[in-house]
């Protein structure tokens, strides 16, 4: 009869478990298009956004639903993914082998448990909006506090304001579009791709910063971030542990950018779910619109229901980490992320990255820069620290730049944005800051 007993009650939790990953019938179903979902009616979306997510809404951020529009991967993406992921595996459960290009897992069973490891290698090196490489113009943040009078209005207080000039991607595997495809071979450094983003214009005692961040093909091996501080003319290499940490009185950490883009391979993976939930993938106003009843803190913008998103949890294998775990969504269908959670050491909710996306050929319709078929652009994104009640707010292109284009994507070596391979070195660091 005992044993009865506790096969019945562990029979229980996994189903309230279940019900707390499933939405209710009426969750997804009963939003229309049209409505506005704000602090008032904020326990309708509920089951479909993260915990996080909810916060904001709670405290100010309205969200306009609009109708699901099916987003595609370009035909010559999904051709590498027929081509090269029959050959793609996985060491020891976590370490991704013999990746060329495309979707390095196309068809993921959620009963498979590697499912969540497959998942965040899509979501590494299945971005088809971005193939070849990446250059940013004149994004611009700002980051302040968020307060409550005694009328209940929430205020947010910019404290200081950022300005970065370049921020650039160049992959060196998983090549569509510029030769040398697929990848390229004169790669003595054996990296995945090469990152960085410097020099800082604003603030003034931050302005020539700027950093270098070199990821391997080697999944086990750690990156390599370099910053370089003018102030005491050194360049500082940074630590796996220190890429959680945020810089410069921001809220945002280095692995946070685009929802999650630390090292897969630091992680202990987990399927905890997937379920319709709401994103921001065809927002319409840029300059974002800033949202009124949170002080300005967020950006207010179209949210749709998507039919499934993977609801992801990662704990880090790095003991002075800041974070105990990080609950990331990934769309199922675009394997991005609108959204993720990070939680402290406490298991505590801590902090919220969110992502508003224009799926357009233009990324700045201010502009005549236009391509020739639709990609995403991540034109904004905000990062809560819900325990200190403390954001920053970030634009691509900046608030105070509505003329620039902001993002080129693929533009190959020669393009006029373009700069040679030593841009992403240490001395390229050092003699490229202002």
């Amino acid at each position: 009869m005992k044993t009865i007993k506790l096969m019945l009650a562990a029979a229980l939790s996994v189903v309230a478990v279940l019900a707390c990953l499933l939405p209710t019938a009426s969750s997804a179903h009963d939003l229309k298009p049209g409505e506005t979902i704000s602090r008032l009616n904020v326990e309708r979306i509920k089951d479909l956004v993260s915990p996080g997510i909810y916060w904001t809404v709670e405290n100010g951020m309205d969200m306009k639903i609009v109708p699901y529009q099916k987003i595609s991967p370009p035909q010559f993406f999904l051709d590498a993914t027929e081509k090269y992921a029959a050959q793609v595996s996985l060491e020891d459960g976590k370490f991704i082998r013999n990746w060329v290009a495309g979707f390095a897992f196309p068809d993921i069973d959620p009963n498979d448990p590697e499912a969540a490891v497959k998942v965040m290698y899509n979501q590494e090196r299945g971005n088809f909006y971005i193939t070849d490489d990446m250059h940013v113009h004149s994004a611009d943040a700002d980051t302040g506090s968020l307060t409550i009078d005694s009328k209940g209005d929430r205020h947010y207080s910019v404290e200081r304001h950022f300005i970065a000039d370049w921020i650039r991607l160049l992959k060196y595997e998983g090549r569509l579009v510029h030769e040398p495809m697929p990848a390229i071979t004169d790669n003595h450094d054996e990296v995945l791709t090469k990152r960085g983003m410097y020099p800082l214009i604003e603030p003034f005692d931050l302005r020539g910063v700027g950093t270098v961040l070199f990821r391997y093909k080697d999944t086990a091996r750690m990156d390599d971030t370099w910053l370089y501080i003018p102030m005491i003319r050194r360049v500082r290499r940074m630590s796996s542990a220190q890429r959680s940490d945020a810089l410069f009185g921001q809220d945002i950490d280095q692995d946070s950018y685009g929802g999650f883009r630390g090292n897969v391979g630091e992680f202990d993976w987990k399927l905890l779910g997937v379920k319709p939930a709401l994103a921001s993938f065809h927002g319409e106003n840029l300059p974002p619109k800033v949202c009124e009843r949170d002080g300005g803190l967020t950006y207010c913008e179209n949210w749709e229901v998507r039919p499934e998103v993977y609801i992801i949890e990662g704990k880090p294998l790095i003991p002075s980490y800041a974070y105990s775990k990080r609950i990331i969504y990934v769309d199922k269908e675009i394997f991005m992320v609108p959204y993720a959670d990070m939680y402290d050491r406490g298991e505590q909710l801590w902090k919220s990255v969110l992502l508003s996306t224009r799926y357009s050929r233009k990324p700045n319709p201010n502009t005549d820069y236009e391509y020739d078929r639709e990609r995403l652009f991540v034109y904004a994104f905000t990062v809560i620290d819900m325990q200190l009640m403390h954001g920053t707010r970030a634009a691509i292109p900046g608030m105070q730049f509505p003329d620039e284009t902001g993002w080129y994507l693929d533009i190959g070596p020669d393009a006029p944005q373009s700069v040679t391979e030593d841009w992403w070195t240490i001395a390229g660091l050092l003699t490229g800051t202002r």
